[in-house]
């Protein structure tokens, strides 16, 4: 069958098909959720959307309802989870198409998972993806530009995520959840559907006990739970799944235990530990505010960034706004290649560079010696940030091509190199 869709799609000329794409998308989804027996009727799915924190809030809702005994399944950016079988994403995408989610609900199912818990974005809603996926509850992160020249506005990309919503009010489930991050502007459009409840979280909700480089202490409904990861974004996205947690009847306690026992986020301030005296961080930000956040959470250390921005007509606009903030939080500034489809890597660099007004950045193209530099040139007590990529699993070049890549293992391997000299 994917071949067969494949084949039909290079047929069709590009202007028809482009025209007929949202057609075929639903039609799409329609026939899946027949094929597998419309599977959300026998799990309980949680939806997580928003620009920011939604793979990490994803794996957060997972640790509490394993915390509580659950047994779970996991669609992401990062990872695809049924039970105790897990496998990285490498899609390059949240959603993947042509009856993928409908399938992973089956499998989940046929698993006997209780929970399904899948990140849903404007890209996905834009396709229907979520079409035949009967929700129990979703989650709202936060909402800032991103998306824009694929959808065309900002009003247009709030509308895309504002679908999720609305197809949760027509989910025939039971008690229909919405839970929204009211920290955010946007928050109140997504606690106004005619649905059981509308539920608001918010950083007002805890007490931040204390801050560090590696964790965060709060006081949650009179529990001390120790985060094991570093931000106030990260203490938002844990928030949710609290949240969650507690509508759904599980004790603060047991939801303790579920957040307590993450060792890591792969791509989401992941850490690069190889015995060196300094700290290195692979982190997925790609958003001005996600970049701002992620340098604001080192505010001591001696910060190296290793950014670049994407190609492929994406939000072209932040390029030199992502300079501007290295520039503005960062003491050393290595601008590189990301992803850039078939635009000229140089001219993307320059860009980004544009914003950089302090600093002389170094211009390094090629990502493994951006990285391997950055690493070098890194002292005691510094801490070097390579952004952009987080779990993605290739640097997409002209014509499709694609280069394997993954920017842990090859922190990594740089690291090895300057500890073995």
């Amino acid at each position: 069958m994917e071949k067969i869709l494949r084949t039909i799609e290079k047929i069709i000329p590009k202007k028809i098909y482009k025209f007929f794409q949202p057609f075929y998308h639903l039609a799409l989804a329609i026939i899946g959720t027949i094929i597998y027996r419309k599977p959300s009727r026998h799990i309980y799915v949680i939806g997580v959307t928003g620009t920011k924190g939604k793979s990490s809030t994803t794996e957060f809702v997972n640790a509490v309802l394993e915390g509580a005994g659950k047994k779970t399944a996991i669609l992401s950016t990062i990872r695809f989870k049924v039970g105790d079988t897990t496998r990285p994403n490498k899609h390059k995408m949240t959603m993947p198409g042509r009856f993928f989610t409908q399938k992973f609900l089956r499998d989940a199912v046929d698993a006997g998972c209780q929970y399904a818990i899948v990140e849903m974005t404007s890209e996905g809603a834009r396709f229907f993806r979520h079409t035949g996926i009967e929700m129990d509850a979703l989650i709202f992160t936060n909402l800032s530009p991103e998306h824009i020249e694929s959808h065309g506005s900002f009003a247009n990309y709030k509308k895309a995520k504002l679908r999720l919503v609305n197809h949760l009010s027509k989910s025939n489930k039971p008690i229909r959840l919405s839970i929204a991050n009211i920290d955010n502007e946007h928050a109140p459009s997504f606690l106004i559907s005619p649905i059981e409840k509308n539920i608001s979280y918010s950083l007002k909700h805890v007490h931040i006990l204390s801050e560090t480089h590696t964790t965060t202490i709060i006081e949650y409904k009179g529990v001390h739970i120790t985060i094991p990861l570093p931000g106030k974004f990260n203490v938002s996205n844990a928030l949710a799944a609290l949240t969650l947690a507690h509508e759904l009847g599980i004790s603060t306690e047991d939801a303790k235990k579920g957040i307590e026992s993450l060792s890591l986020i792969r791509g989401r301030v992941e850490r690069i530990e190889c015995g060196q005296n300094f700290t290195v961080i692979v982190d997925y930000a790609h958003t001005d505010d996600s970049l701002r956040k992620l340098y604001e959470t080192f505010p001591t250390s001696r910060k190296i960034a290793v950014l670049g921005s994407t190609g492929g007509g994406r939000d072209s606009w932040k390029r030199p706004v992502l300079g501007k903030i290295a520039d503005e939080y960062c003491d050393e500034i290595i601008i590189t290649n990301e992803d850039p489809y078939d635009e000229d890597p140089l001219k993307i660099i320059n860009e980004v560079a544009h914003g950089v007004a302090r600093h002389t950045p170094h211009i390094i193209i090629n990502r493994r010696e951006a990285i391997a530099y950055a690493i070098s040139v890194a002292h005691v007590n510094d801490t070097v940030l390579i952004t952009g990529k987080g779990t993605d699993p290739y640097i997409m070049g002209p014509h499709g091509t694609k280069e394997v890549w993954d920017d842990a293992e090859v922190a990594r391997e740089e690291l090895q190199k300057i500890l073995n000299k």
